[in-house]
């Protein structure tokens, strides 16, 4: 089966995601940069932490008829702009694709979703190879013409493994990672090659009924609903920033099988939701919390 390209809705278009201290005027700085230059701005979402002092934005405008060449305009906004107020900015371009990897165990329910998503053209994304620790997904990944790597991980082979799937991704140019259902816990050194650049999908609303059986401790409690969580990978075990998260109904009538089953329906959904929000550039993190913009 061949991946359908998405259908390009819009023309191409520069994306910016600023952060920085607050302080007058950072908007209508930014917007008169865009404006003087012919950006014909399409989205614009801005907020401000008034707590922490810290002014979010991302801003995304039209490339055709703008003054300054894509590959200078990180160069005269950062002179103009972005040094004088202290700016951490990030800039995007909507015409470069980026490239996913998937790492999966047995469980198929999220990568299922992201695959029909991704072959049905839904997403701007290339998805070159699936990486595994069992060969259960390798029919998956061979039915939807995808290249799968088995890779077998026990504590004495970990190290070895992981700097073998590090070069399998740089052969591949892979822009970040979706962890769907993939049952190894990531090396500090692994996740440090791609900082907020790897996605996972939690089981539980964080940090509640952790552990191997999470739907069999629910059950015990009675609880009335039951989250997803997908978040960012970092060095601190299911601790780091937060994308997306979800929750369902459930009552005294439901048994550990249908736990598992509204659980695994959830699951799948919060995670593609939080893939979908850092495609588009929505996501921005800052410290250890997200701002995802609307």
């Amino acid at each position: 089966m061949k991946s359908i390209k998405p259908l390009r809705e819009k023309k191409n278009t520069a994306i910016l995601l600023i952060h920085c201290p607050d302080r007058q005027g950072i908007l209508a700085t930014v917007t008169e940069f865009l404006n003087k230059n012919n950006g014909n701005i399409i989205y614009l979402d801005q907020y401000v932490d008034r707590a922490q002092k810290v002014f979010y934005m991302r801003a995304e405008w039209e490339l055709e008829g703008f003054a300054i060449p894509a590959a200078k305009i990180g160069e005269y906004f950062d002179t103009l702009i972005a040094s004088k107020l202290e700016m951490n900015w990030r800039l995007y371009f909507s015409e470069d694709i980026p490239r996913m990897a998937i790492f999966v165990s047995k469980m198929s329910h999220c990568l299922f979703d992201i695959l029909s998503r991704y072959t049905a053209g839904e997403w701007d994304v290339e998805i070159p190879v699936i990486v595994s620790n069992h060969e259960d997904m390798r029919p998956v990944a061979e039915r939807f013409g995808i290249e799968f790597h088995y890779f077998p991980v026990t504590t004495e082979n970990k190290e070895e493994q992981e700097a073998a799937e590090l070069e399998l991704l740089k052969q591949h140019k892979i822009d970040f990672i979706v962890l769907a259902r993939y049952m190894q816990i990531l090396s500090k050194d692994f996740v440090a090659h791609y900082p907020n650049k790897v996605i996972n999908i939690h089981h539980s609303f964080l940090p509640a009924f952790a552990g191997a059986k999470p739907y069999h401790a629910a059950h015990e409690r009675g609880v009335k609903l039951i989250g997803a969580t997908s978040h960012y990978v970092t060095s601190d075990l299911d601790a780091g920033p937060i994308i997306e998260q979800g929750v369902t109904q459930c009552s005294h009538v439901d048994t550990v099988k249908s736990l598992i089953r509204k659980g695994r329906d959830l699951e799948k959904i919060v995670l593609s939701n939080a893939v979908f929000k850092h495609l588009q550039r929505k996501v921005l993190v800052y410290k250890n919390r997200t701002v995802v913009f609307n």
